[in-house]
């Protein structure tokens, strides 16, 4: 039979300390460029193991820094309507080509599976748009936000330094009375 050794509570809690000490000296000897190099050399271990992710994540974040400026949220509102024109357009022309078929002599099973399938293809088409329209919509109002926010805090800085001119007027104004106060008091004691 094997021997089971049992730790009392405070052997583990002295081990735990150890480890923690241990690891609290590997991490002050570790210079910044070391943590640094570290860092580059997981994000690029990262990228090889997954490089549509990385991709993928950098085209969203693009994406996003995009929409966030006016002029791409017109270009972004200008390609969902040509997108929509343009899946529309596709559609109509795939009902035509089913409708054609069935009329050639096509069986009726064909022109109602053609039918089924356009269908669903058009309740995607449609899900798809409204999801787009959907985040076009949140991005343009995490913009304007944004916009208001600057908007505030401009009005606030404007506020604080018309406040700190009017101070700054109003003790130069306080400056130069009791100046010349004090040096008429002098004159008159040097005259008198």
């Amino acid at each position: 039979m094997s021997e089971i050794t049992t730790l009392t509570q405070a052997e583990k809690r002295d081990s735990l300390r150890a480890r923690i000490e241990a690891a609290e000296r590997r991490n002050a000897e570790r210079t910044l460029a070391d943590q640094a190099s570290e860092a580059a050399a997981a994000a690029t271990e990262y990228t090889r193991a997954h490089p549509l992710t990385v991709i993928g994540g950098a085209l969203a974040l693009g994406l996003l820094v995009g929409l966030a400026t006016r002029p791409g949220r017109r270009v972004a509102t200008r390609a969902a309507g040509a997108v929509g024109s343009a899946a529309s357009g596709a559609a109509s022309s795939a009902a035509a080509g089913v409708k054609s078929a069935a009329a050639r002599g096509g069986s009726q099973i064909t022109a109602l599976v053609g039918d089924a399938a356009l269908a669903w293809g058009m309740k995607v088409l449609d899900d798809l748009l409204e999801t787009a329209r959907t985040g076009q919509d949140r991005v343009e109002d995490l913009a304007d936000e944004a916009e208001a926010t600057a908007r505030k805090v401009k009005r606030d800085a404007a506020h604080a330094v018309g406040t700190a001119s009017d101070t700054v007027r109003h003790t130069a104004r306080k400056t130069r009375r009791k100046t010349s106060r004090a040096v008429r008091d002098t004159v008159s004691k040097v005259k008198g």
